[in-house]
């Protein structure tokens, strides 16, 4: 789930700045903690994912179509939260420019007493630096908090129905708030809580200015941030959940029986030098230094030290490689996946798949990179050429946690504890494979990802619950609704090469040498724990324990081989698949509404086209006999078709 915070124009940009780096610091990994924009936020459907909506200090009331789906989020169950912001609560509602004074940000209607709330901003283009001491209801003070003063909360005295958060020191009045709205929740800080303390916060007060003082103000400051999100229905990271906020080193290993395989990427990626030489790797994107197991074991336990220490995403360099060619890193390096559990699943998932083997050769998650803790492991293969254009395919890499992962156009996936996230890298001839069908690889991936779940390893007969949204998104249905539990990204690049590049594929394709690389992308949601749905809750609680990460990676790994074993000698048909996707889909015969048209248009979804995997689609007779068949592109298209929507994609 995501906790969005707005950064239209009239958000002030220190007040955006903290908020993220506040949250970020209190709901990682639990939550992805993001901004949007007013633009997204009036064209995305970004509401059926977001546990709180932020609203940082503003300056000017907000657009009418901002104000209107704000207001739709709360009152039909959403979460709001506002920093540097008064409310007016009334029991009329207030007339002026658009229906709206000049004074207020914007307004709810609470539909139990009758009346009106509204957030007003300051109209002020900075945080004061005015600081306060607040009381919380058992007494303690928070010092330090900086923000509006007095007497920005009206008409409040007499109403029932809210909770006073904190109070103003001098005076007693409000210093923040929460109220139910309709369905949703609002909480209102008329200080900006978000900002952190400083030193000059305690000049003056009672306690020393020091740095212990300033830690326990900052405690203090958090705790009650903490509290102000519980009352709104977030759930926080448990104290034992990891917290990392930088990425840790990878290790390259490989299956145990075939001990060759890191010698041969490294000899690969150092070349003309031999892989025994390979230091240090300059890319676009990243510097790659690599470490033999020896001393890789001390900067794995440095980088674990300073994990805690959250600093800019681009100085997170350089990426520290360990080197494993001849034996698996111990379980006190990778406490968090099993490489031996791994490895022996994925030896008989294969081996019941039928995939072929030979010792000169390696499958699918043979050869592996994993971090503990990454960016992201689509970005790592996606913004390093010259890295990536050096390794041989297949290669998996795989993550427990990841930083920045990324979804369809902006969308950041953030993997709390009990995501699976792992990139695929392939490479073929294109001088034998049509680039016509490129499209039909990620239909193909999550086909593998839906039949994985049904093998006994993993869900076995509960994996009837997981099916296909055209065209990269998995779902659980549950009690006939629709969760979203997975996704499939797809990358694809064309780059010159000669006849002896890794890839060992030698072709022609108008007069220049090419290859295509395919980076596979998958996350799915498999022993997360509630608010975040995974395929673990499909389970009862008693055989929750024998699902793993390591059997469901290991089983979607070597379907995916078995499958694109046949895709690519059938040069890129699907027809073998065809059948058993539409099978395994949401969409057989759904009635959506496509908007792309004017005037909007409900039709009949009835497939894929074969040629080039389009959305095949009939309009609804609607009395005429004049009607066509409509294909639609995946990429030309943004979907929400659990609410029978089909959207332009900006």
């Amino acid at each position: 789930m995501n906790v969005l915070i707005y950064a239209g124009p009239e958000a002030l940009t220190k007040s955006v700045a903290h908020s993220l780096t506040t949250l970020r610091s209190i709901l990682l990994p639990q939550y992805s903690v993001q901004t949007i924009a007013d633009q997204k936020l009036n064209s995305q459907p970004w509401k059926s994912t977001c546990a709180l909506l932020v609203l940082p200090q503003c300056q000017g009331t907000l657009q009418p179509t901002s104000s209107a789906s704000i207001r739709d989020f709360v009152e039909t169950g959403g979460s709001l939260i506002g920093f540097g912001t008064g409310a007016m609560c009334s029991p009329r509602e207030i007339s002026g420019a658009a229906g709206i004074s000049k004074d207020l940000l914007l307004g709810f209607f609470d539909q139990p007493t009758g009346t009106y709330i509204y957030l007003t901003h300051g109209r002020g283009t900075e945080i004061t630096e005015q600081l306060h001491v607040l009381q919380v209801s058992d007494g303690d003070l928070v010092e330090g908090i900086s923000g509006r003063g007095l007497g920005e909360f009206t008409g409040f005295d007499d109403e029932k129905g809210h909770k006073i958060l904190a109070r103003f020191s001098e005076g007693g009045s409000i210093a923040g708030l929460q109220k139910d709205i309709g369905k949703g929740k609002i909480a209102v800080w008329a200080s900006n809580i978000e900002v952190p303390s400083t030193k000059d916060a305690f000049t003056g007060s009672s306690n020393v200015s020091t740095a212990p003082a300033i830690a326990e103000g900052e405690k203090r400051r958090l705790d009650l941030l903490k509290t102000t999100l519980l009352s709104l229905a977030l759930r926080l990271p448990s104290v034992d959940e990891l917290l990392v906020l930088r990425p840790l080193p990878q290790f390259l290993i490989s299956t145990p029986g075939k001990p060759t395989i890191v010698p041969t990427i490294t000899d690969l990626v150092a070349a003309p030098s031999p892989g025994s030489q390979l230091s240090v790797f300059q890319d676009e994107n990243d510097t790659f230094h690599f470490h033999n197991s020896v001393e890789g074991a001390a900067v794995l336990e440095n980088a674990r030290k300073s994990t805690s220490a959250a600093e800019d995403p681009s100085q997170w360099q350089p990426k520290h490689i360990i080197l494993c060619p001849s034996s698996l890193p111990g379980r006190d390096q990778t406490p968090l996946f099993d490489f031996d559990s791994y490895f022996e699943s994925l030896s008989s998932a294969r081996k019941a798949q039928g995939c072929r083997d030979a010792p000169d050769t390696w499958g699918i998650g043979e050869a592996l990179l994993y971090g503990e803790v990454v960016t992201s492991t689509q970005t790592m293969l996606d913004k390093n050429s010259r890295f990536t254009s050096r390794l041989p395919s297949p290669l998996v890499s795989l993550a427990s946690y990841q930083l920045a992962g990324r979804g369809r156009g902006s969308n950041i996936w953030l993997s709390p504890s009990g995501c699976l996230q792992f990139s695929v890298l392939l490479r073929l001839s294109t001088a034998t494979f049509p680039t016509s069908k490129l499209v039909f690889v990620q239909y193909l991936f999550a086909l593998a990802v839906v039949e994985a779940c049904r093998d006994e390893s993993v869900l076995g007969e509960l994996g009837d619950h997981v099916r296909l949204k055209w065209p990269n998104d998995v779902y659980a249905i549950v009690d006939g609704e629709r969760k979203k539990i997975g996704g499939i990204l797809v990358n694809t690049s064309f780059s010159g090469g000669k006849v002896d590049i890794v890839i060992g594929i030698d072709f022609i394709h108008h007069t220049k040498r090419f290859t295509d690389v395919w980076r596979l992308g998958c996350g799915l949601n498999v022993l997360n724990t509630a608010p975040i749905f995974s395929l673990a809750q499909l389970l009862s609680p008693d055989k929750r324990r024998s699902l793993t990460l390591e059997k469901t990676v290991s089983n979607i790994l070597a379907r995916f081989e078995k499958m694109w074993e046949t895709f690519v000698e059938e040069r890129g048909s699907f027809d073998s698949f065809m059948d058993l996707y539409l099978n395994r889909w949401l969409h057989s015969d759904e009635i959506v509404t496509l908007t792309t048209v004017t005037p909007p248009k409900q039709v009949h979804i009835l497939g894929i086209t074969r040629d080039h995997g389009l959305l095949h689609t009939m309009p609804v007779r609607t009395g005429s006999y004049g009607f066509s068949i409509i294909d639609l592109q995946p990429d030309g298209n943004s979907f929400d078709l659990m609410a029978g929507l089909i959207e332009l994609k900006s």
